[in-house]
């Protein structure tokens, strides 16, 4: 692996600095699930010391670099139904990392969810939903020429984060969920540490953020059929006392000390390594801890957590290779390789990268040689410690690291003896090309 050891000394001396500050819990495993076993961590570090050409530094300086990774191992009982055992490294909850993109993937499934709820109102996820305005810093949308009729829609949205990581189609479905509703469900489903309070890629205060904008259904007569009016969220969140950094740009400045991340979205690894199992295997988790949605969402969404960009004829990736090659955004397994796709091989997941942080989340299918298992990843790729310089080392050290971590877990996976053979039918779909 082709690692900036200087940068990472470097960024070793400089995290002393303030690393007193950030006291951080015990790893805890994720075995709240039914059906899921939880293993040692030593498997995952053992495999990782047998490459030591991809992964001799990561596990040197694997605290800096915040790595966690999650594997779970999936044997088919007589019947089909999946025995999961979880494997962890380095697992932190107490630590924090920016998640990113990956919060895309709950708001997805909760937007569906919400739809469902509201049902007898004659809307589902193809409605042609439009959004205006009714506070500050919000912004109105009446078209989408990248859809197939030109009308914006739940579906669409959904098609486009999945797809690509569209930032301004998450943050329409936050604005139709409203912050309230999103963290209020999470809650319930079991996840109390997970806050979701703010649009991405764009800078609004608190209050903005708090305040979601109106929306309207129409039928394809064009004709109203529902209106959600402005939503604004009294929640009470935790205190948080997470910050990263040495430094940070601010204003065009450089002011020192760390970056504080208390007021901005938090999703830990586990939290997500379970909402991508439970959205793969609903019946792995318990009833109240599942997103409400239909069979036929849940396999919307599966079937577009799996298509590559170079599938989609809407939105027209497929017309733009040059910024959407066939394996875009499928970390684990190609980092950022513009290389074609392994024939066989799919990968449901949902990825993430800034302010220094790469994560991805993946169930990876390998429909040829009955293969399947869920990994789950961060690292965090600032060697300099500084947030918002855009000097951050994802090319050298978080896109090999996704890729290698990934082959390593596959080619693993190849050699496992598995008594039953799974039955991969129910995750094979065909894609728009």
């Amino acid at each position: 692996m082709n690692c900036n050891t200087n940068g990472m000394l470097k960024y070793l001396a400089a995290i002393i600095i303030f690393a007193s500050c950030n006291a951080v819990k015990p790893s805890k495993p994720v075995d709240k699930m039914p059906g899921i076993n939880t293993a040692d961590s030593s498997f995952i570090e053992s495999l990782l010391l047998k490459h030591p050409q991809y992964f001799s530094e990561i596990l040197e300086n694997k605290d800096a670099l915040n790595v966690q990774i999650i594997y779970t191992q999936i044997n088919r009982r007589p019947n089909g139904t999946p025995q999961l055992s979880n494997h962890y490294f380095n697992v932190n909850p107490g630590k924090y990392f920016y998640p990113a993109s990956t919060v895309k993937l709950p708001v997805a499934l909760l937007a569906l969810q919400k739809l469902s709820e509201l049902k007898d109102k004659g809307i589902d996820r193809n409605t042609a939903m439009l959004t205006e305005t009714s506070f500050s810093g919000q912004t109105a949308v009446f078209n989408d020429p990248t859809s197939i009729d030109g009308r914006p829609g739940i579906a669409h949205y959904i098609k486009k984060i999945l797809l690509v990581s569209d930032n301004d189609a998450y943050n329409r479905l936050y604005e139709f969920l409203g912050q309230q509703y999103i963290n209020e469900e999470m809650k319930k489903k079991g996840y109390d540490d997970v806050q979701i309070i703010h649009r991405l890629n764009i800078f609004l205060t608190e209050a903005e953020n708090r305040t979601t904008n109106p929306v309207k259904f129409y039928d394809d007569s064009a004709r109203l059929i529902y209106e959600q009016p402005g939503q604004s969220s009294a929640l009470k969140y935790a205190a948080r006392k997470d910050s990263l950094g040495i430094g940070y740009y601010s204003g065009g400045k450089l002011r020192n000390g760390p970056m504080d991340f208390s007021k901005k979205n938090k999703l830990g690894l586990e939290e997500l390594h379970k909402i991508v199992i439970s959205t793969i295997f609903p019946e792995s988790v318990k009833a109240s801890e599942r997103f409400n949605i239909s069979e036929d969402d849940r396999q919307f969404i599966l079937r577009y957590m799996s298509m590559y960009p170079t599938e989609s004829q809407y939105p027209p990736y497929a017309a733009d290779t040059a910024a959407y090659w066939p394996a875009y955004c499928k970390f684990l397994f190609y980092g950022a390789e513009r290389t074609d796709p392994v024939d066989g091989i799919r990968i449901f997941n949902k990825p993430g990268d800034a302010y220094g942080h790469m994560i991805d989340a993946a169930y990876i299918v390998d429909h040829k040689n009955k293969i399947e298992f869920f990994l789950s990843a961060i690292i965090y790729c600032n060697s300099d410690g500084i947030l918002n310089d855009d000097q951050y080392d994802y090319k050298t050290v978080g896109e090999p690291f996704m890729k290698n971590l990934g082959r390593v877990l596959y080619e693993y996976e190849l050699t496992r003896d598995r008594k039953i053979k799974p039955d991969l039918s129910p995750v094979l779909f065909t894609y728009d090309k």
